[in-house]
C-alpha cells in the first residue's frame, strides 16, 4: 500500500509547478492482463486509448479520486492501491496545464466491465505495443519493470523520474 504523506507530496509539488488540473489514473491488472479504454468518436481525444482516468474534485484525495473514477468508467470497485508509477504534465482540452498521477489498483474479481465514458474496452497484455499514448505506454513499461524486479523501487521516486 501507498504511505499516505505521497499523496499530500503529489499535490504539493503539482501546487509548486502551477498545475491548475489534477488527474488521477489507474492501471487495473487482472490476470496478468492491463485494462484499457477507448474515448468515444464525439469526445476530446476521439478514437485514442487509455488507462481508465478522471479529474480530481476540489478537496478531493487522490486516493478517493482514483476509487471514484474506476467505479464511474469501469463499474469495477478498487479494493486497494499497491503502488504509484508517476506522473505526467499535458494541456487539457480547454488549455489547462494538468498533471496525471498514476496507481497501480487491485479491484474484486465480481462483475463484468461497464462502460460509462468510453466505447469499448479492452484487456490487453503488455508484451506487444498497446496502442495508448506514448505517455501511458511509458507509464506501463514502468508497471512492466516493477513486476519484473520490485526490489530497490520506490513508489515517490518513480514520481520524480526514477
Amino acid at each position: 500500500m501507498i504511505d499516505e504523506s505521497v499523496y499530500s507530496t503529489l499535490r504539493i509539488e503539482a501546487e509548486r509547478d502551477e498545475v491548475r488540473r489534477l488527474v488521477v489514473g489507474a492501471v487495473v491488472v487482472r490476470h496478468q492482463r492491463v485494462l484499457i479504454l477507448r474515448r468515444r468518436r464525439s469526445d476530446y481525444l476521439s478514437g485514442r486509448w487509455e488507462l481508465p482516468s478522471g479529474v480530481v474534485e476540489p478537496g478531493e484525495a487522490l486516493d478517493d479520486a482514483v476509487t471514484r473514477e474506476v467505479a464511474e468508467e469501469t463499474g469495477l470497485e478498487v479494493t486497494g492501491i499497491s503502488d504509484y508509477l508517476g506522473e505526467f504534465d499535458y494541456l487539457s482540452g480547454g488549455g489547462a496545464r494538468t498533471r496525471q498521477f498514476t496507481f497501480v489498483v487491485e479491484v474484486s474479481a465480481t462483475g463484468p466491465v461497464t462502460l460509462t465514458e468510453h466505447d469499448t474496452h479492452l484487456w490487453t497484455r503488455l508484451t506487444g505495443e498497446p496502442p495508448v499514448s506514448d505517455e501511458v505506454r511509458e507509464i506501463l513499461g514502468r508497471y512492466q519493470q516493477r513486476q519484473r524486479d520490485p526490489r530497490g523501487w520506490s513508489a515517490y521516486s518513480l514520481g520524480n523520474g526514477a
